[in-house]
């Protein structure tokens, strides 16, 4: 998955920006090291983006729908041979 570097760039100016005031001397290192660890903990995670998980929801409610019909048409047949 890629993730949205914009992304990452906020959080981690976020995380140093609450740094306290006395550490201010160490906020660009502090920073480029938030977003490194942020990137490197992130890669490791099986997330997919939102247009994957799109086409896998859209993917899983045909397959509903396929399995809906298929089970009608079982009853129907099961009903059927029983009259």
């Amino acid at each position: 998955m890629n993730l949205d570097p914009k992304s990452l760039d906020e959080l981690a100016r976020r995380l140093s920006e609450s740094l306290p005031p006395g550490m201010a001397l160490l906020r660009d290192e502090l920073e480029r090291n938030f977003r490194a660890v942020l990137q490197s903990g992130l890669a490791r995670l099986d997330l997919v983006n939102r247009q994957e998980f799109d086409v896998q929801t859209g993917v899983l409610r045909r397959t509903r729908e396929r399995l809906e019909q298929l089970e009608q048409r079982l009853a129907a047949l099961e009903g059927g041979g029983r009259n």
